[in-house]
Parts: C-alpha cells; structure tokens; sequence
C-alpha cells in the first residue's frame, strides 16, 4: 500500500513538471570562446539536476568503500555479541536444569567473549561447585572476584552460600556479615544469616533473625515458631546451672512462648537441676492452670527441695480435675514421698500404676519399701521395673 501511494505521488509530480515545462520558453546560452551553446532551460534544469545525482551516488560509492573495513568490523562484533549473548542464556538454562559441564562451557565462551564475565563467572562457580570441582571452583572464583564490578553483593552471598555448603562456618559468617554491612539487611541476607547462626550455635541471634524475618513476613508464624522455640530452649540450656540468670530469661521471654510445653518443660527441669525449686514449680503451675499436659505434671515432683507441701496441695487440687491421669498421681506420690508420707504415697503411686503400669513408678515403689525396710515388695518392684 505505501508504494503504490509513493508511486501515485511520483506519478502526479511528473506529470505536474511535464505541463509547467510547456509553458517554459526560456533557454541558456554556455559561452566558452570560441564555442557557445545553446539550449532550453528545461534541458538545463534536468542536466543540473541528473549531475547532482551522478555526483551524489559517486560521492556515496567512495564513502561507502572507505568505511567497509569498519562496517565489517562492526558486523563481526555484533556476531560475536550475539553467540557470546546466546551461550550466556544457554549457561544459565543448563546451570537451573542441572547440566553443569555444559553450563561450564557456554560460560567460558561468554568469558572469553568479555559479554558480561560477572555474570558468566558467577555461573561457572555455581555450576563447578555443583560438580565439587577444586580446581575449577577456584578458577571462576578468582574469575568472579577480579570482575565483580556491579555484582559484589551477590557476589558475596554466593560465596556465604558455598561456605555454609562446605561447612565452612567461619567462611560464611565472614561473608554473611560483609553483606549485611555493604548490602543491607534485606529479606536474602537475613535468611542466610539465619541459616548460618543456626549452623554456628548461635541461637541468640537465631532467636533476634527469626523475629525480624517473621516482621517483615519472610517467614510465615508455623515457620517461625520451631526456630524461636528451639532457640529459646538452646539459650534455657546455656544457662544451665545458673539460677538467677534463668530465672530472669524466663520472666523476659514473650507470654506466647512460656505456652509452648517443652519450653516450658525444659525451663523448669532446668531451675530444678539449679536447685530453684520454686521456680520451676512456678512454671509448671501456671501453665498447668491453663491447660493440662501430663509430661510437665510429671516434672512437677521430679525436683528435690523448696515448699513440697504448697505444691502437695497445688497438685491435689489438679487430681480433683484430672482423677485419672496416671502422671499427675505418680507426681503426688513422689511429693509425699519426699515428706516423708509414706501410706498417701503410696497409695499414690499404686494408683499410678494401676491406671498405666510405669518403670517409674514402680522404682518410686522400690524405693520407699527399702525405707521401710520391706525388702520382699521392693525386690518385687525392682524386678518389674526391669521388665518395662
């Protein structure tokens, strides 16, 4: 359609020139002594015109000649570009589908093209350290750092990765705080700071990087809680042995976490081991108050000291709720035991086992018929106990 418009146009300017020519009668006269020439200004008009154009298509012919060493050049470069454009998008197809010797080779030939060698670096490591190749690890790592312009950080996070990979723990917390420092704290840098807190033992941290991922919804509540629980349980552990300093990690912690029952059940085995008797058995009632779980009313007598007949009492006020959970009456009759109430603890942990027979109980059997010195029913007691 645009040609026949053109041809139309063409068509109609000819034709225009054609008619004004007719009503032309002008004419030029060229002297050169001792010739002259005479000719009609039309005539003149298309000569002028056609040697423009001569002179145009030669002029264009020269320059043309004396630029094709550099249009060749150029032609040649754009080649190169785009094999060395297309082996880069083949590296990094064969690197995400797990051929790694062949993402290796399409990223050598982008290297040694200079199209983008960050890049194909960081791909050839990733690939070689997929392949647990030393030597070409090394290789594209030296690759990567000396072109690292532009792509430090990721260059960073990918060597914490490999490090954390390798087990190289000190490696990746060295890398993994440079990217803190230089990158920013962002949603990636966190996560792998994480993971690299995690591996070290830090749980302090882990506890601090688990709250601000699950802030900023990097990590969803059910992601985050075995994180913050195992945390806080680590931390409970660390302080094993100091009262005071678990006491007041306790009392700090969150109200959400101290309802989580082994937390609980190892902060308050925890004050037990530490000789605060008090306050384990304050951790265990207040979860108790609010809902039941047999494993912690077991720990509640297994600590030997503090005001056993308060939690007596505290313990026969839950059995009036829970008069067959087999835990809590094994618990009664160590309490009793530790008083000194031998016909209560042992009806206690009789009981006990008569609703779900247990190698404690029947140790706790044993053990307060030797002080009664009824050696028969001990050695009973041992031996079934032996036999669970």
């Amino acid at each position: 359609m645009r040609v026949l418009v053109w041809f139309l146009i063409l068509a109609a300017v000819a034709t225009g020139l054609a008619v004004a020519g007719r009503y032309n009668d002008g004419y030029a006269l060229l002297v050169l002594p001792p010739w002259r020439i005479e000719m009609s200004f039309n005539l003149l008009a298309i000569l002028v015109i056609s040697s423009c154009g001569v002179v145009y298509l030669l002029l264009h012919a020269v320059a043309s000649v004396v630029r094709m060493p550099g249009t060749v050049a150029e032609f040649r470069t754009r080649r190169a570009r785009a094999r060395a454009d297309s082996a880069l998008r083949g590296a990094m197809l064969f690197l995400q589908e797990g051929r790694y010797s062949q993402a290796i080779k399409s990223a050598e030939v982008s290297f040694l093209a200079n199209h983008a060698p960050g890049l194909a670096a960081l791909i050839g490591l990733r690939a070689a350290h997929a392949l647990r190749d030393d030597e070409r690890i090394e290789e594209w790592g030296e690759r990567l750092r000396f072109n690292e312009a532009g792509m430090r950080t990721v260059r960073l996070k990918t060597e914490a990765e490999l490090a954390l990979d390798n087990h190289d723990y000190g490696l990746a917390r060295e890398r993994v705080d440079q990217l803190l420092a230089e990158g920013g704290r962002h949603i990636a840098a966190l996560r792998l700071s994480l993971r690299v807190r995690q591996a070290q033992g830090d749980w302090t941290e882990v506890l601090k990087l688990t709250r601000q991922l699950e802030k900023h919804r990097a990590l969803t509540p059910e992601q985050a809680a075995p994180l913050r629980m195992r945390a806080q349980r680590e931390n409970i552990a660390a302080l094993a042995g100091d009262a005071e300093q678990l006491a007041r990690y306790w009392h700090a912690m969150p109200d959400g976490d101290k309802l989580d029952v082994r937390l609980a059940l190892t902060a308050a085995q925890a004050l037990g081991a530490a000789d605060n008797c008090g306050q384990a058995a304050a951790i265990v009632e207040d979860f108790l108050d609010h809902q039941w779980d047999s494993t912690l009313a077991a720990a509640y007598g297994q600590c030997q000291g503090g005001d056993v007949l308060a939690r007596i009492a505290h313990a026969e006020k839950w059995l009036n709720s829970h008069p067959r959970d087999a835990s809590l009456l094994l618990t009664l009759g160590r309490l009793c035991r530790q008083k000194q109430l031998w016909g209560k603890a042992q009806s206690y942990l009789e009981a006990s086992l008569a609703i779900a027979p247990s190698r404690a109980a029947h140790l706790e059997l044993a053990g307060l018929a030797d002080e009664l010195e009824k050696s028969a029913v001990a050695e009973r007691h041992y031996r079934a106990a032996a036999l669970l």
